[in-house]
């Protein structure tokens, strides 16, 4: 790893690190042409062609105007037409369903183009933020510590399957490090120029995701040390920082401004008729919010910030309080305290938690080796670590707090920070220490191995403290692992071993399984398909499931399966010979519909498919797959007596069958 840098010219260096930032794109580009859409692209991409070409702020306002607009882009560019305005789905801002027309219905035949397009788009913030840690480490721990990050960082799993997804994470991650950056910048250097780069990077930040607001207190714990450690006057030093506070404040609020048109209303001019925000007016969204319901109204009523922008972050505010999760089994809505540290021991390459912790222990020793008459030396030589330091506990600190457990990639800023503090190890590399060389550059090369042998499916990866990726789907689910990626992976494996067998899927995800050209029955879904089954039989053959479908995250049925839900499920098991007449003779649906009311009969089939599913999926937790599909489909062949005895037996077969579980390959 570079053991002789005084070889080669700073040029030749920085060219090298710009090529293997470039080289990162590639690799997450090309690991994404075969993935299906995941479950946060389609609202992006639809939404961000609304706000480019129709300036309707409406959809999806909660996630960030910046990156939707940007990932849009090229289809902004290409002309891509959004359906009609006078459909329902339009009028109320349901993107998943307007966005289902979009890009299924007559565009489906060019659409694939634009959500590879859109991806790309976010690539580039990926190379970008692999450029950004090399400047990092490379002023902070030299040229070798800098090829250190940069490879930790270029052939990591997690951004390498972010880093191509039409989604926000990757960009806010590189706004979240620039911006500490830039304004530790220039609170040492005073000019116009770095005040402004740091005011506009801050403006950005806004309108790229509403985790914005955390660089908040990281600029205030930066200017605390800035601040310490000036030679300047205190009344000097704190007319400065307010200057600079008016002025970033005053940015990022015309920022805002300019990416909304510059018009309070959400509602395009001629366009809001009969429209509306996805879940209603603003009643609902306020209510419980405490002492920031009325802020945020004075904000609202006062015109101070664009309607979208207030009714996005209140949006998060609302659903930040409770939300699904899965951690090792077990459901909460509140979320847990160790939720994000088991993701990133799990999520994180083995080699690079050992590299983490070589580059701890190697910091607390020389720690220790500085006498007390050093040590202000010692914490002068820290100063330039304070902006990565602020950004790092903050971001962690309101993690852990966090009751939004839904996906590894939340803590994606905090590997920069990790990436580049492991440049410290730099100094190992030298060829008159050949041990520690040889350990370091044997880590980096077992990264690199990791990284490329989970390739493609980077999203599923899983070191062995969770069994592997293949039991990934035991310990986190939803974006973590499963979001919705795999379509194309299922259709060429049913091409290639699907035997005339029945298919029946339940899928997790705003792709179309039809599109990629999957005929499967539909179980009960998430999300995705648009075009429900109401009524399916079960026989035996080939089961598809998404494993945040098998778990039950997003269930009214999760838990434990109560004598009540049993109850109830036989119950309705009575109402199957009628379910089959209703959904199959319109003549004697009629007459049934008489009897009692369409909306009774759809919620029993809907009930007692949930119910049944439950079931089949609480044997099948206990039974191995007998294979996958990138490790987030899982694939179950039940013969008649196996999917009998988990569907339609009794309780005491049922649970005799959780017990003694039929396995793969075994009758």
């Amino acid at each position: 790893m570079l053991p002789c840098h005084r070889q080669f010219s700073p040029r030749f260096l920085v060219t090298l690190a710009v090529l293997l930032a470039v080289l990162h794109g590639i690799l997450a580009l090309s690991g994404s042409l075969d993935k299906s859409m995941t479950a946060d692209e389609i609202a992006y991409l639809t939404a961000g062609q609304a706000y480019n070409t129709r300036g309707d702020y409406r959809l999806q306002p909660e996630n960030g105007n910046l990156p939707q607009r940007w990932a849009a882009l090229p289809e902004t560019v290409m002309g891509a037409p959004l359906p009609p305005t006078n459909s329902i789905d339009w009028q109320h801002a349901d993107v998943w369903t307007y966005g289902h027309t979009f890009f299924y219905g007559e565009n489906a035949p060019i659409s694939r183009r634009w959500l590879i397009a859109g991806r790309g788009m976010i690539t580039l913030f990926s190379v970008a933020t692999a450029l950004l840690v090399f400047i990092w480490s490379r002023a902070l721990c030299g040229w070798r510590g800098a090829f250190v990050s940069l490879l930790l960082f270029a052939l990591s799993p997690s951004f390498l399957a972010h880093g191509a997804l039409a989604t926000s994470d990757v960009m806010m991650t590189f706004f979240l490090l620039a911006c500490v950056g830039a304004w530790w910048r220039h609170l040492h250097n005073p000019g116009w120029v770095g005040a402004a780069l740091s005011a506009t990077l801050f403006g950005l930040a806004c309108v790229t995701k509403v985790s914005a607001v955390l660089l908040v207190p990281m600029f205030g714990l930066i200017a605390l040390g800035w601040g310490l450690g000036s030679t300047h006057p205190a009344r000097a030093t704190l007319w400065r920082l307010a200057r600079s506070t008016a002025l970033h404040g005053a940015a990022a609020w015309a920022i805002i401004w300019l990416f909304y048109g510059f018009r309070f209303s959400a509602f395009a001019p001629g366009l809001a008729a009969g429209a509306g925000f996805y879940r209603g007016d603003w009643n609902w969204i306020l209510d419980d919010l405490g002492w920031k319901r009325p802020v945020l109204v004075a904000l609202r009523d006062w015109h101070v910030l664009p309607e979208a922008f207030l009714y996005g972050f209140t949006f998060v505010l609302q659903f930040a309080k409770a939300r699904s999760a899965l951690l090792n089994g077990a459901y909460s809505t509140t979320g847990w305290v160790g939720f994000f540290p088991y993701a990133f021991l799990v999520k994180t390459t083995l080699p690079c938690l050992l590299l983490l912790l070589a580059g701890l222990i190697s910091g607390a020793r020389a720690a220790g080796r500085h006498p007390r008459e050093q040590l202000r030396a010692w914490l002068a030589r820290l100063q330039p670590w304070i902006p990565l330091a602020a950004l790092f506990f903050v971001y962690a600190l309101t993690s852990l707090a966090s009751h939004l457990n839904i996906g590894h990639r939340h803590i994606l800023p905090l590997y920069p920070v990790l990436f580049i503090a492991a440049g410290r190890l730099g100094t190992w590399l030298d060829a008159r220490r050949p041990l520690h060389t040889l350990v370091i550059s044997g880590l980096l090369v077992w990264h690199i191995g990791a990284s490329w042998s989970i390739r493609p499916h980077y999203l599923a990866y899983f070191n062995a403290f969770a069994g592997g990726p293949e039991n990934g789907y035991r310990h986190l689910v939803d974006s973590s692992l499963d979001w919705g990626q795999d379509l194309p992976g299922l259709q060429a494996w049913l091409d290639t071993h699907e035997k005339g067998e029945r298919v029946y899927l339940s899928y997790f995800g705003s792709g179309e399984p039809a599109y990629y050209g999957i005929r499967a029955q539909h179980l009960p879904c998430l999300i995705g398909l648009k075009t429900p089954q109401p009524w399916v039989q079960l026989y035996p053959g080939v089961y598809c499931i998404s494993a945040t479908m098998l778990e039950h995250v997003y269930s009214p049925i999760r838990g434990s399966w109560t004598p009540a839900l049993e109850e109830e499920y036989q119950q309705l098991r009575t109402l199957e010979p009628a379910f089959n007449v209703y959904f199959s003779d319109p003549a004697q649906r009629a007459e049934m519909d008489r009897a009692a009311p369409p909306e009774k009969w759809q919620h029993a089939v809907t009930r007692h498919a949930l119910l049944r599913f439950a079931r089949l999926c609480y044997y099948l937790r206990a039974r191995e797959p007998d294979t996958n599909i990138g490790y987030s489909i899982l694939i179950y062949r039940l013969s008649a007596a196996e999917l009998a005895a988990a569907t339609t037996g009794s309780l005491a077969d049922w649970q005799n069958l959780i017990a003694h579980p039929i396995q793969p390959g075994r009758p």
